[in-house]
């Protein structure tokens, strides 16, 4: 039987998603929503334990993971903010470039960065899940960047299954903790496994300054990369 091909103009933005993220691509998918937009996923290989070393162990897994990614996108992110941070942005690229060449790629602190220079903000506050090891070289990482970070909140856990089920709540109240350092001119909640969507908004109503995680930043981001607008999500970051 004869068929026809159908063809839609759509954006085709691609997502290399960690095996123990359970909050990236819901929260994804709230950005996208009424967006002509196809999302598509792939998973790469992490170790739940986040230690610098695990973190590290991810370079050398993702072009494979690249790969198994549809051609013909628009823009590629990689979902991981402290293996962005200890491997590198640049070599993230190279990495995910070996399998997708010429597609722009992106990842949640290249995000921040962008999302920050937009947002005018320079002096900020930092929440995070992750252990001491961990948040030091991201700290790090920002003040190389001309980024100072004021103030620090952690929840200090190793485990990032445990990451996903940690409270909105407790993001909420962390961030505000964070925030009431003098100059704090906005708050970043770092981890794409972290939820933060459903209290972004209610973060910034209480603080009086702009809050992005490291999903809001780097899907605004990846679209911005793709041609788009920023989407449609929560804070001050899709407003702007």
């Amino acid at each position: 039987m004869d068929y026809e091909i159908e063809t839609k103009d759509v954006l085709r933005i691609g997502l290399i998603v960690l095996s123990t993220d359970e909050t990236l691509e819901d929260e994804a998918r709230q950005v996208m929503v009424g967006r002509d937009v196809s999302l598509l996923h792939t998973r790469i290989e992490c170790a739940p334990d986040v230690t610098p070393e695990n973190l590290g162990m991810m370079e050398a897994r993702m072009t494979a993971s690249a790969e198994l990614l549809p051609e013909g996108l628009d823009a590629i992110g990689y979902g991981c903010t402290s293996a962005s941070v200890v491997i590198g942005p640049d070599a993230v690229a190279r990495q995910v470039g070996k399998a997708k060449s010429d597609v722009p790629v992106t990842n949640p602190i290249s995000g921040v960065l962008a999302a920050l220079n937009h947002l005018g903000a320079k002096r900020i506050a930092m929440v995070t899940p992750y252990a001491p090891d961990v948040v030091a070289p991201m700290r790090a990482f920002l003040e190389r960047n001309g980024i100072e970070v004021l103030s620090e909140q952690s929840f200090g856990e190793r485990d990032d299954r445990r990451v996903a089920r940690i409270a909105e709540s407790s993001t909420l109240a962390a961030i505000e903790a964070a925030a009431k350092v003098d100059g704090v001119e906005a708050v970043f909640s770092s981890c794409t496994n972290l939820r933060s969507f459903g209290i972004i908004d209610e973060a910034e109503a209480k603080t009086g300054v702009p809050v992005i995680s490291s999903n809001s930043a780097m899907l605004w981001h990846v679209l911005k990369l793709a041609g788009a607008g920023g989407g449609t999500g929560p804070g001050r970051l899709f407003q702007n």
